[in-house]
């Protein structure tokens, strides 16, 4: 005789017939320690343990996982916003007049003077914002006019007008003025060479006006011309945003020794206080190589603060907006609100007089 082999016979499923009873088929039971199959993209519903708790796929997101994202976002956008208006960042003691300068274009200098001011008036600082540059980006991000007509920082160079007649107050955010410029102002270059006095004229116009600021931010042109020199000899403090790029570093030394020449003979209270690193991509090794070598080369003048590639920041002034109240939760907001509180906090430990 054979022994019994064990092998499963097929089974058929047969309708029961009519009126017959269906047998009862077995339950398989749950096995603590396996995960449960599901087919591709299929979430699989959690089934009892043996103890009541209930199992859950490591495919199916729990509450846990989504709302700390959302709700980090949502705690930094109230941060920047500042819904109560109270003085989070120190004022300093004297009116700091910075230049926001690089001869190479494109390296943010107009973004990062618009979302500096913004930062620093949204949180308690009075800032004033003089657009030097014809092509008045920075007018454009702040939404304030700048058509043919408007009393522009041109009429103030040439014509002598007063600051305080050709400042405007930027709607939405308290504490922050603007000093717009049209495109008369590109003419100016030419102008100015005949005028007396010609490379201290915008510093003359800002001593004489009469609002106490805590921040001046002067934007300048891609350029190393007249206007540039007069921001220079308005200034007390250079702003060199850097691109994290080859090209960036290459008319640096220019720059420098530019701003070396009017120390020594136009400003000797002029210095390079602040280095900030812009368009930074983490994916990149040259990113890394620019940040090391800037850093080694300037120290502690660099910021810790390094500003991202975002597009949130791309897209704000296309609303007439700086990235701080367009979008407050991206990470371009949160690098440049990380920036304005750095710089606060260099301001505030010089004790010196608030009169420039």
């Amino acid at each position: 005789m054979e022994p019994r082999r064990n092998v499963a016979a097929p089974v058929r499923f047969e309708p029961p017939a009519t009126g017959a009873a269906v047998p009862q088929q077995p339950v398989a039971r749950a096995v603590p320690d396996a995960t449960p199959a599901g087919a591709a993209g299929e979430t699989v519903a959690p089934y009892a343990q043996p103890d009541g708790a209930a199992y859950v796929s490591r495919e199916t997101s729990t509450r846990e996982e989504d709302d700390p994202p959302l709700a980090m976002e949502a705690r930094r956008a109230v941060q920047i916003l500042n819904p109560s208006g109270e003085v989070t960042m120190p004022r300093p003691e004297r009116t700091r007049v910075m230049c926001v300068a690089n001869q190479k274009g494109g390296v943010g200098k107009t973004t990062t003077t618009v979302n500096l001011a913004v930062a620093l008036a949204l949180h308690g600082n009075r800032v004033l914002v003089v657009d030097l540059d014809p092509q008045g980006n920075a007018s454009t991000g702040l939404d304030v006019p700048h058509h043919t007509g408007i009393p522009d920082v041109y009429d103030c160079l040439i014509n002598s007008m007063p600051l305080s007649e050709v400042a405007q107050a930027v709607d939405g955010i308290p504490n922050l003025w603007c000093v717009p410029a049209t495109i008369d102002l590109a003419g100016a270059e030419i102008e100015l060479v005949s005028v007396v006095a010609r490379e201290s004229r915008l510093a003359r116009a800002i001593a004489a006006h009469p609002g106490d600021f805590d921040y001046v931010f002067i934007d300048c042109p891609p350029s190393l011309g007249l206007l540039t020199v007069n921001a220079l000899v308005a200034a007390q403090e250079v702003l060199i945003p850097i691109q994290c790029e080859y090209y960036a570093l290459e008319g640096l030394n220019q720059l420098i020794n530019n701003i070396n020449l009017v120390r020594q003979h136009l400003n000797p209270a002029l210095e390079v206080s602040t280095i900030l690193l812009t368009m930074y991509d983490r994916r990149t090794r040259l990113a890394d190589a620019v940040e090391q070598d800037v850093r080694n080369h300037f120290g502690d003048k660099v910021l810790q603060a390094v500003i991202p590639r975002n597009v949130r920041v791309s897209e704000a002034p296309s609303y007439g907006q700086s990235v701080m109240t367009y979008d407050p939760g991206s990470r371009g907001a949160t690098s440049y609100f990380e920036a304005a509180q750095e710089i606060a906090e260099r301001g505030a430990k010089e004790p010196v007089s608030r009169h420039a």
